[in-house]
């Protein structure tokens, strides 16, 4: 019963990445890109047609001119949305999609939870098979919700137990108009630096980089048989 109690409480706690990588074990790297992490940064910039660019255009300026007044739920709808879709991350192809979909387990004997602001999976409905990909966001630079870094890390282990077969996870922490990319293999994970959302250049990369992973999704990933 004691047992039980402690693992309810962990599952409603505010970890900080700090307390995930002492607690786990888990090795960051902020200084070099792993193999993994240079293929994804190396993504070709996107070419639009013409309602693609339309779509861009309008999206760019609207976040230029209003990330500074926009809430996590104004910045989610109003932009992040929008550039996930001209990231192909819609469903399709046996992929489904989950906006704040709250997952859980048991990891290493201790209960995480978490709500994953955006997650890309195999299932059907409400029901998640496998996850892939993990979004976290976050308007503020500090936020009494937690750390969007430690709850990608978070979903990350619970992804790692729920997957039958280990692969490279993906993802993305989103401070404001910062993006950072992130992998996570086994203990490690890489993470990128910022690309800023309100640059044109940086955008149309954000843009490429999100279709890359949709292509290692469907060529690699979803091809690893347990």
């Amino acid at each position: 019963m004691a047992k039980k109690k402690q693992q309810d409480e962990e599952a409603y706690k505010n970890w900080t990445e700090a307390e995930l990588v002492l607690t786990f074990g888990l090795q960051p790297n902020r200084e070099t890109k792993t193999a993994p992490m240079e293929e994804w940064l190396s993504a070709s910039l996107p070419t639009f047609d013409v309602v693609e660019q339309a779509i861009f255009d309008k999206h760019l300026k609207k976040v230029i001119r209003n990330i500074a007044g926009w809430s996590e739920e104004d910045l989610k709808m109003k932009f992040i949305a929008h550039i996930l879709e001209l990231g192909y991350l819609e469903e399709g192809n046996g992929i489904v999609t989950f906006f704040d979909k709250s997952i859980s387990a048991i990891v290493e004997d201790k209960k995480l939870s978490v709500k994953s602001d955006f997650m890309v999976a195999t299932g059907f409905m409400n029901l998640v098979k496998q996850p892939f990909f993990h979004f976290q966001e976050y308007k503020p630079l500090i936020n009494p919700k937690g750390e969007p870094m430690a709850q990608l890390l978070e979903a990350f282990l619970i992804a790692q137990e729920k997957n039958e077969v280990q692969i490279p996870l993906y993802g993305v922490e989103v401070i404001g108009e910062n993006w950072k990319f992130v992998i996570m293999e086994g203990k490690d994970y890489c993470i990128s630096p910022a690309y800023n959302a309100t640059v044109k250049e940086d955008l149309l990369q954000i843009i490429g980089i999100l279709r890359k992973f949709r292509e290692i999704l469907e060529t690699r990933l979803m091809k690893v048989k347990s």
